[in-house]
């Protein structure tokens, strides 16, 4: 298994800026996709974005709706590393942000780091 470890999160006000980080313990090539999910109180875990993986992609990525404009995703393939910029903070992006990354045989999650928007 691939362990994924997720950092960044904590208090902004609305407005603000973070950049979580998510690294995994091996090389990022483990997976074919790599992904942002977040789970907001008394809400289901929703993706947020993700990212291709792979020597012979392009690095495309997906966004979810309330989130595009504002997020960006991006990977450090000598870093093992992928990244979500998050600017222009809303209340409701208040939630505990996971790292996901998937490709045969792995599904790995993180732990996640919790992210709190204060007006």
């Amino acid at each position: 298994q691939v362990q994924l470890v997720e950092s960044g999160g904590g208090l902004v006000q609305a407005g603000g800026s973070l950049r979580l980080s998510c690294a995994a313990s091996r090389s990022i090539f483990s997976f074919n996709v790599m992904g942002w999910y977040r789970q907001g109180p008394g809400n289901q875990r929703e993706l947020v974005a993700q990212i291709s993986i792979g020597i012979t992609t392009d690095g495309s990525t997906h966004y979810a709706d309330s989130v595009k404009g504002r997020f960006t995703i991006s990977r450090d393939n000598a870093k093992n590393t992928v990244y979500l910029q998050m600017n222009s903070l809303k209340l409701e992006d208040t939630a505990v942000y996971y790292c996901r990354g998937t490709g045969s045989p792995y599904n790995s999650w993180g732990q996640g780091t919790r992210v709190t928007v204060s007006s």
